[in-house]
């Protein structure tokens, strides 16, 4: 099949042979129909297989030029990184089309984007936190929306945007288009899509446990942090093969540190993005990578999810993710394009369990294999690997009741404290009585007589 098929117009034809794209990736080619004829959608594909223009494709195509004020195409999706990446790519699909579209999210002047958005906007792109702050402003008016696409809807879930989203439907028309895509089917995507959308199509390209076929998987039993460390920077020395990695950790403060460790040996190939880090710091650090100045990318998976780098030779599992579905998209940033790639995994006994999910839900076992002789096994742990030492003899540590011994009691009825409440100071007048002193008005008369 080829673009060709889906019947397109000569714009998005143009569009396409400038990005030198021929033939539609799978859910391309399957949700193309059911998002043109207008129903209701949901999309399960994994990431790495096109979602981006699986729903711009037949939007572009069906949408008329306006000169309308009020946006008609709502895109949301979770992370600032993602609405960049979607509003560069629409950019490019809709180069010969007379067009205008803006992302927006929070982390940057609100008056800037209320000043974009005055000007009159086709397609917004937006997290949904700075969405609903710029409706509420009424600035951006939301009564034209024809079609809302809710992209990563799992991730969005799983950040604790379920609130926003519902106050966004909310506020949108009721006759609209509602297309969804997530790389996960949970029980809370499931109940989005039953209390909002209407008689949906369910078009799933994969399992959600199935890996891409050519994603070459292998893994490491590394005892702690150091060994791991030992273990990357001897992989990370062979720069031909490992020429663009991504490293996935566990958490900001683990992203830090393993960024210390590296920037030792790797100060110029290396870049980091977290939460923590400013709008523009995340933005340059995956401009850099993308482009190739920097060779090693540190990330958590919140902010690597759903990015678009192409030609990433390797993604490496520094920490073993808690929820399996997190290897997937971690995985899935290789491998694209139908390009080979190559996914290792590194697990400390305690991540174990986490590997046995992993397995699990993929149906199948990742290849171990013996850490090189040359890589020096370390015995240090840092503070988190450290055992828990329990306090004993602790003054200022409560103890159970179990631990009171027998010489314990409570307190008497008469040493026992009671919350009085507002009707405390009354309760102590009336025992203590007012002192009779000059101050009072009737002192006087009482001493005349």
């Amino acid at each position: 099949m080829t673009f060709q098929d889906l019947n397109l117009n000569t714009a998005l034809y143009n569009g396409l042979d400038d990005l030198g794209f021929t033939a539609p990736t799978p859910i391309q080619a399957e949700a193309y129909g059911v998002i043109a004829g207008g129903k209701d959608m949901v999309g399960i594909a994994q990431t790495g297989t096109g979602k981006t223009f699986a729903y711009m494709l037949p939007i572009l195509k069906n949408l008329p030029y306006s000169k309308q004020e009020n946006p008609r195409i709502l895109v949301l999706v979770p992370t600032r990184e993602l609405v960049v990446q979607v509003v560069d790519e629409i950019e490019k699909l809709a180069k010969y089309i007379n067009l205008r579209v803006l992302g927006v999210y929070g982390g940057t002047n609100i008056n800037t984007q209320k000043q974009a958005i005055a000007q009159g906007q086709d397609i917004i792109v937006a997290t949904p936190g700075r969405l609903y702050d710029l409706a509420l402003s009424r600035v951006l008016q939301l009564k034209s929306i024809k079609k809302l696409v809710i992209d990563e809807v799992d991730v969005m879930l799983d950040l604790g945007f379920r609130h926003q989203l519902i106050n966004i439907f909310d506020i949108l028309p009721e006759r609209r288009q509602n297309i969804m895509f997530s790389a996960t089917m949970t029980n809370d995507v499931d109940e989005l899509i039953s209390d909002f959308f209407v008689n949906p199509e369910k078009v799933s390209i994969a399992t959600s446990g199935t890996p891409l076929e050519n994603i070459n998987q292998t893994r490491y039993d590394v005892p702690n942090y150091y060994t791991k460390f030992n273990l990357l920077k001897e992989l990370l020395q062979d720069k031909e093969t490992f020429n663009k990695v991504l490293i996935f950790v566990a958490y900001k403060k683990m992203a830090d540190r393993l960024f210390e460790s590296l920037d030792d040996f790797f100060h110029e190939e290396l870049c980091v993005i977290h939460s923590n880090k400013t709008q523009n710091y995340r933005l340059r650090s995956i401009e850099q990578f993308r482009e190739g100045f920097n060779r090693i990318l540190v990330a958590t998976d919140v902010m690597a999810r759903g990015l678009d780098i192409d030609n990433i030779s390797h993604v490496i599992n520094f920490d073993t993710p808690d929820y399996p579905e997190n290897y997937m998209h971690r995985i899935g940033r290789t491998g694209r394009a139908e390009r080979e790639g190559e996914a290792i995994l590194f697990s400390t006994e305690n991540e174990q369990e986490s590997l046995e999910a992993i397995e699990s839900l993929m149906q199948m076992k990742i290849k171990r294999l013996d850490i090189p002789e040359t890589v020096e096994i370390s015995t240090e742990l840092i503070e988190e690997e450290r055992p828990q030492i329990k306090e004993r003899n602790n003054p200022h540590k409560r103890k159970t009741l179990e631990e009171r011994g027998e010489a314990f009691h409570e307190k008497s009825a008469k040493n026992s404290k009671e919350n009085l409440g507002g009707s405390y100071k009354f309760k102590i007048a009336a025992k203590y009585k007012k002192p009779k002193t000059r101050g009072d008005k009737n002192y006087n008369k009482r001493n005349k007589k």
